[in-house]
């Protein structure tokens, strides 16, 4: 989408070229041009309750060169509340099919909320179309933002619009099927993302991983006929001695669970199980449009699980990258048997912090549902700025424990640890798990089940969490700049990616 910005006061707005306009109106605003004297009519007759989300929709209202006009309550004008009415009032106008498209605030507009609006009328508007023959692109071309001071709002903006282009980005290869979103596929669309300034990218295949001693992710892809992918993305957006970020996406391009046959009921969903590579594709190709002064590493390890003579079999044990073995109990728990071995390769760039971000358990959409991602974290700073980040982006996460007495149901008798425990916590345990091969840099593991796609009527990709993630990325480069100078790291330090 095209979004821009601009200054504008309500009566300004009145006269903006626009195939619709939607009026921001909170409890405080007044009459004094011809929009608010609708809205202050409206409020006073009891069609614009001050509830957000509450919408009401005007055709070629006199004064107005917009013919259609949408009046939305923003209460008490929060951004959770300013998102809310958004995603209300962009509906309310897809009926004319807009191009062009106006949102103005009737009153001040903080930087939180500018973003929220943006991300809002970005994800009301968003159409896949990939594989349809016939199909109703996107109407909702270009996005203007009214604001009382532009230059006040550019950095919201410029965040929100990256943070957007991102998100989309994530939903595009989350909603694709496993046939047009192969793991080979999905090394194409990160070797994409190297036409960024700042992004590099490699891709390696069975050969390499091999050659790495992946044992454990080597062993999932045996049983699909589609080869593995290994993809290392880098964004050097700060001095090359800064410690970077690493995040861990889990890229299963279609899961049937193996010989631990999935049942058929919704497996069609299981192409969104490569989610969480497609929220690090995102955040990448956000950074890609943002370019801010932060350095940021991108792991997917990228296969199928499925089922042919070679596949995996309850009870096999395999030698993950660490040397730790692995006893295989259920074949549909390969998640973590791909993402242990990423994270064991995370080392290598003496990373500042490392997140995984994961489709992984059923057991954490029964605990958070959709609403709230799962968040396990070894490093309290890091657990902090998750959740605050995800707060800020409204994409939402919730702390869960990571005591040590969760991880006793991993003992096994043939190997160094079992891939599963019982059903009970069985979200905790697939995080200890993960917790085994993290070592002592600062970790968190996003458990993005529940949230990174829908079902039902509005099947399709989230593109969470890459409003949280960026969020995170931006308040951290924001910090390092302001941060008085420290001893840098050695200067010469190389960081080797194949093998």
């Amino acid at each position: 989408m095209d979004f821009q910005l601009k200054t504008l006061t309500v009566a300004q707005a009145a006269t903006e070229k626009a195939d619709a306009l939607i009026l921001l109106v909170d409890a405080s605003s007044t009459a004094g041009d011809v929009l608010s004297a609708l809205a202050a009519s409206a409020r006073k007759a009891g069609d614009l309750p001050d509830k957000a989300g509450k919408v009401i929709t005007l055709y070629r209202p006199a004064g107005v060169t917009a013919p259609r006009v949408v009046l939305a309550s923003i209460g008490d004008g929060k951004p959770a509340a300013v998102r809310s009415a958004v995603l209300a009032a962009v509906q309310a106008t897809k009926s004319g099919q807009p191009k062009r498209a106006l949102i103005v605030f009737a009153a001040s507009a903080d930087p939180a909320s500018v973003h929220a609006a943006m991300v809002a009328a970005a994800d009301a508007s968003y159409v896949y179309t990939a594989t349809k023959s016939k199909s109703e692109p996107r109407s909702l071309r270009q996005l203007v933002i009214g604001v009382p001071d532009a230059k006040a709002a550019r950095p919201a903006f410029d965040e929100a619009s990256a943070t957007v282009a991102g998100i989309e980005f994530a939903k595009e290869w989350g909603n694709r099927p496993g046939n047009h979103c192969t793991p080979t596929m999905l090394g194409e669309a990160a070797r994409g993302l190297g036409a960024f300034a700042r992004i590099k990218c490699e891709v390696l295949g069975p050969k390499e991983v091999d050659k790495l001693g992946m044992g454990s992710f080597a062993a999932v892809a045996r049983g699909s006929s589609e080869p593995l992918r290994f993809v290392v993305l880098r964004y050097q957006g700060a001095a090359k001695d800064q410690a970077p970020v690493v995040l861990v996406g889990k890229g299963i391009t279609f899961d049937t669970g193996g010989v631990s046959l999935k049942p058929a009921a919704e497996m069609d969903e299981m192409k969104f199980d490569m989610c969480g590579a497609a929220s690090v594709l995102g955040v990448f190709r956000a950074l890609g449009a943002l370019q801010p002064a932060i350095n940021v590493v991108g792991l997917i390890p990228s296969c199928e699980n499925m089922n042919d003579g070679r596949a995996l079999k309850p009870g096999d044990v395999v030698t993950s990258m660490s040397g730790q073995t692995i006893e295989v109990l259920n074949t549909d728990a390969e998640g973590r048997l791909i993402l242990c071995d990423a994270l064991t390769y995370a080392k290598r760039f003496e990373p500042a912090a490392v997140i995984d971000v994961a489709t992984l358990t059923g057991a954490c959409v029964v605990a958070l549902g959709g609403v709230r991602s799962g968040l396990f974290a070894s490093d309290e700073p890091l657990a902090t700025a998750l959740e605050a980040a995800g707060e800020a982006s409204h994409d939402r996460c919730w702390r869960m424990p990571l005591d040590d007495e969760y991880g006793d149901g991993l003992k096994s008798n043939f190997a160094d640890m079992a891939n599963i425990a019982g059903r009970a916590g069985g979200a905790i345990t697939a995080a200890k798990f993960l917790q085994k091969f993290v070592g002592e840099y600062p970790w968190a593991h996003l458990d993005i089940a529940g949230t990174a796609w829908k079902s039902g009527g509005a099947k399709g990709s989230t593109g969470r969490p890459v409003g949280l993630l960026m969020r995170y990325l931006t308040v951290r480069a924001a910090a390092a700049t302001s941060a008085p100078a420290t001893v840098p790291r050695k200067a010469t330090r190389k960081v080797r990616t194949s093998p």
